[in-house]
């Protein structure tokens, strides 16, 4: 981790993995970001769930082994347990503490389900121990997730993905459709600052990983539309000119110099099942809400 965080600070367009905005702070405030009216991603979601949850529940099928690729709280995946009736759940996520403790609730409300937690950065490389079962894997996806990586880079994590699924095995994902510009930028630039303080953390996290000395003072939040790349940009801008040391290394920021923290891409409906066929599924079924902002996709593993 320190050599990713210091190869990002040095690089030449200064850049923090979004992977690394999500400590144990660093999740609950992105459950608040979920609860406001401009981040309408997760209510779409949810509507879409709801709505087609019957259909959903049958494209997966029962008594799946559901392994969850971003847990965070679990709420999503626990939301579908009555009509999935998973065999097995293996929650992932990257912030270990705080999916401990959504693990720990979760199983005194279905202890019938035998549950897994796993502490990982999926985003590179995705192991799963010798007791996660083989039989019908469903890799859960939710909250456009995708949309952080490249689309070079989904379709790489999209394989690593596939490789451990057996022909059986699928993938039911989340994806955000393009939509106008304005509820774009809304979504991730509230009126509270919630997503402000969400994305600041990210320095109090690199200071406590890398011993950095950001003073999260100098800084602010800052949030654009990109549409020649089809995706929202978060940035980190300078306030005033610093110099940020950490473990191993040092940089200058002039004021306005940035840091990226984090892309969201946004696709259209066919370039979200393109992205999938070329990554070893095949879209059986594409759920979309009334006005197609949001589309939920289940797909089965085919052979290499």
């Amino acid at each position: 981790m320190l050599a990713e965080l210091s190869a990002g600070l040095c690089a030449r367009e200064a850049h923090i993995s979004p992977k690394f905005l999500y400590d144990p702070l660093g999740s609950k405030l992105f459950e608040a970001i979920c609860e406001l009216p401009e981040y309408y991603p997760t209510r779409t979601e949810a509507a879409v769930f709801e709505r087609y949850g019957a259909d959903i529940a049958r494209a997966a099928g029962p008594g799946c082994t559901m392994i969850d690729l971003g847990a965070g709280n679990c709420a999503k995946a626990a939301s579908l347990f009555p009509l999935l009736h998973p065999g097995q759940y293996v929650a992932i996520d990257i912030s270990r503490e705080f999916l401990n403790e959504s693990l720990s609730r979760l199983r005194q409300r279905f202890p019938h389900i035998e549950m897994t937690a796993l502490g990982q950065d999926f985003s590179s490389r995705l192991d799963l121990p010798a007791s996660v079962s083989h039989a019908r894997r469903l890799l859960f996806y939710p909250g456009s997730s995708i949309g952080n990586f490249t689309p070079d880079g989904a379709r790489a994590f999209l394989k690593r993905a596939r490789a451990r699924c057996d022909i059986d095995g699928g993938l039911l994902i989340g994806i955000d459709l393009l939509k106008d510009e304005d509820t774009l930028a809304e979504a991730y630039d509230d009126a509270l600052g919630v997503t402000a303080a969400f994305n600041l953390n990210v320095l109090r996290h690199v200071n406590a990983l890398a011993g950095a000395d950001f003073d999260v003072r100098g800084w602010r939040h800052f949030a654009f539309f990109n549409r020649g790349e089809s995706r929202i940009e978060m940035h980190l801008e300078a306030l005033r000119p610093m110099t940020v040391s950490w473990a191993g290394g040092s940089r200058s920021f002039a004021r306005g110099d940035r840091i990226h923290t984090e892309n969201s891409y946004k696709y259209r409906k066919s370039a979200a099942v393109g992205l999938l066929e070329q990554s070893g599924f095949q879209a059986t079924n594409v759920w979309t809400d009334p006005d197609e902002w949001f589309a939920v996709i289940h797909a089965r593993a085919i052979g290499p």
